[in-house]
């Protein structure tokens, strides 16, 4: 036997890098030294999210990071089965998962994709119903930004786009 780890996968990275080899079936990637795949990016999470292999296919769970993991173009909840092929973007960085599923010993039909009735279980019910409060924070951001986009437009030249707060009586 060889003395190389046997290689699981890889990430590689969408627009050049030097591919990165998947060596365990449970990964943590973040921008901390202590991860097993270390990102050095201001904009990943210490423990940004994790990779794990269930009946031969890779999947990827976020860890509750500030920007998030996407597969596809599509923002990931909870888990999320990456066939081969598929595009990972951690924090708005890319990278497509290359593996084989035979190697990793899948057979029959892939796993779903949704957590276990346990998985689902484990979590608070705010967390499941997506009321978290960064979750919430995050959506009253958004909802006053898109009321001062509603407020004026710059570029409109037509009256009345300022609304004018009522003045009290006397004033």
């Amino acid at each position: 036997m060889d003395n190389q780890a046997q290689i699981l996968g890889e990430l590689i990275p969408n627009g050049g890098g030097d591919p990165i080899p998947l060596v365990k079936d449970r990964l943590l990637v973040g921008r901390r030294e202590s991860c097993d795949v270390v990102l050095r990016f201001s904009n990943v999470s210490a423990h940004h999210c994790q990779f794990f292999v269930d009946a031969g296919y890779w999947f990827v769970k976020d860890l509750n990071s500030r920007n998030g993991v996407k597969v596809n173009s599509r923002r990931i909840a909870t888990r999320k089965r990456v066939d081969p092929g598929d595009t990972i973007s951690i924090a708005k960085h890319e990278y497509t998962l290359n593996y084989d599923p035979v190697d990793l010993g899948a057979t029959g039909p892939p796993p779903p994709d949704e957590e276990t009735m346990h998985e689902v279980l484990g979590r608070s019910l705010m967390s499941r119903a997506g009321l978290d409060r960064r979750q919430v924070h995050e959506q009253q951001a958004a909802d006053k930004r898109r009321e001062a986009a509603k407020r004026y437009n710059v570029l409109d030249d037509n009256p009345g786009q300022v609304k004018r707060k009522k003045q009290p009586p006397g004033g």
